[in-house]
C-alpha cells in the first residue's frame, strides 16, 4: 500500500463542525438526509468506542431503569458508530418511533412535528476525539446513546408525541392572532415555555419512582459522563419536585452543568404535565413567561407562523 502524500490531509469523516457532506447538504437547503455510513472515519468510530465504554458503568449506576432496558433492546454496537437503519429495526416495533437523520438545526415547529409523527431528528456527525468531555451542539452519541433508548418506553414515547400536539396548538393560536405585534410576543413566550419544559424534563430530567433511588432519564445527562454523576450525587446540585409554573419561568444555559434539576415521579406525571402545559397555553397562561434563555430565533418563529396545519 502506498504511503499517503505528506500534503494530503486524512479524511475528516463525519466529524462535528468538519463534515463536508453536511456542509454541502446545508448549501442545497436539505434538512432531512441519508446517513452516508461509509464516510465515518476511524477517529469517528474511536470517539464512539471511548464514549460508550466509559458511559456503561455510569449508566448502570445512575440511569433510570427504563433507559437501561431500552439500551439493551437497541443492541447498540459499542465498537462502532451505529447505522440508523439498524437502530430503527429494533426501535420501531416497540413504540413506532424511528431515528430520522438531519443535516443540522431543525426549526422548533418542525422538530416538534417530527416528534408528533414519531420521528426523532437525529444528528449523524460524531464529536472530535479532543472534545469528548463536552460539546454544546448534539452529535450522534448524544442522540442515539442519550435520547433513543428512552424512545423504547411507551409512556416516554407518548410524552414526546404530546409535545408535538402542544406545538400544533401553539401554531394554531399564533396563526389565529391578527395583531402582528401580539402574535410574535405571545408565540415567543409560548415557544420559550415549551423549550424550558423540554430542557428540564427530556434533556435534564431526574426521576424518583416509588421505592427506587434517584435516577436520571434526561438525555443530556445520559450522554454526559461528568454531569450524570453530578446531577444525582453532588451536594451542590439543587433538586426540586417537578413543578410546571416554576419550569416555564426558569431560564437555562448550555455551557456548564445545570445548577438545578427537577425530579419527576413517573413518566405518567411528565405526560400529565405536558397535557397541562397545552391547557395553560390555550388559556393564555403561557403568554407572559419570564424573560431570559432560551432565545427564540427568527427561524423558530417562522416555523410556527408558516406551519402547514392541514
Amino acid at each position: 500500500m502506498s504511503a499517503q502524500p505528506e500534503n494530503q490531509k486524512p479524511a475528516v469523516g463525519l466529524t462535528t463542525t468538519e463534515a463536508p457532506f453536511i456542509e454541502e447538504a446545508v448549501k442545497r437547503g436539505e434538512l432531512y438526509i441519508s446517513q452516508p455510513y461509509d464516510l465515518y472515519s476511524e477517529d469517528n468510530h474511536e470517539a464512539w468506542r471511548r464514549l460508550f465504554s466509559r458511559m456503561v458503568p455510569r449508566w448502570e449506576k445512575y440511569a433510570n431503569q427504563h433507559f437501561q432496558k431500552g439500551i439493551a433492546s437497541l443492541c447498540l454496537d459499542p465498537e462502532a458508530v451505529p447505522r440508523l437503519e439498524d437502530v430503527n429495526q429494533f426501535l420501531k416495533p416497540l413504540t413506532g418511533f424511528r431515528a430520522k437523520p438531519v443535516a443540522g438545526f431543525v426549526p422548533a415547529f418542525l422538530f416538534f412535528e417530527c416528534l408528533r409523527n414519531r420521528d426523532f431528528p437525529t444528528t449523524i456527525t460524531m464529536r472530535r476525539l479532543d472534545q469528548l468531555e463536552y460539546l454544546p451542539e448534539p452529535d450522534i452519541f448524544h442522540d442515539i446513546a442519550g435520547h433513543v433508548p428512552m424512545h423504547t418506553d411507551k409512556a416516554f414515547a407518548d410524552t414526546l408525541v404530546k409535545f408535538g400536539d402542544c406545538a400544533m396548538t401553539a401554531a394554531r393560536r399564533a396563526q389565529d392572532e391578527k395583531d402582528e405585534v401580539e402574535q410574535v410576543r405571545k408565540l415567543t413566550s409560548n415557544i420559550m415555555a415549551m423549550a424550558r419544559f423540554f430542557w428540564f424534563t427530556i434533556e435534564f430530567g431526574l426521576m424518583k419512582e416509588k421505592g427506587l433511588p434517584l435516577k436520571a432519564y434526561g438525555s443530556g445527562l445520559l450522554s454526559s459522563w461528568g454531569e450524570l454523576e453530578y446531577s444525582v450525587d453532588s451536594p451542590d446540585a439543587q433538586r426540586f419536585p417537578l413543578q410546571l409554573e416554576w419550569i416555564i419561568n426558569q431560564s437555562f444555559e448550555i455551557h456548564h452543568y445545570q445548577p438545578l434539576y427537577f425530579v419527576a415521579e413517573s413518566f405518567d406525571q411528565v405526560y400529565e404535565q405536558v397535557d397541562l402545559l397545552e391547557k395553560w397555553m390555550l388559556e393564555g397562561k403561557l403568554d407572559n413567561v419570564a424573560p431570559g434563555e432560551p432565545q427564540v430565533s427568527e427561524a423558530d418563529l417562522s416555523s410556527f407562523l408558516h406551519a402547514d396545519l392541514g
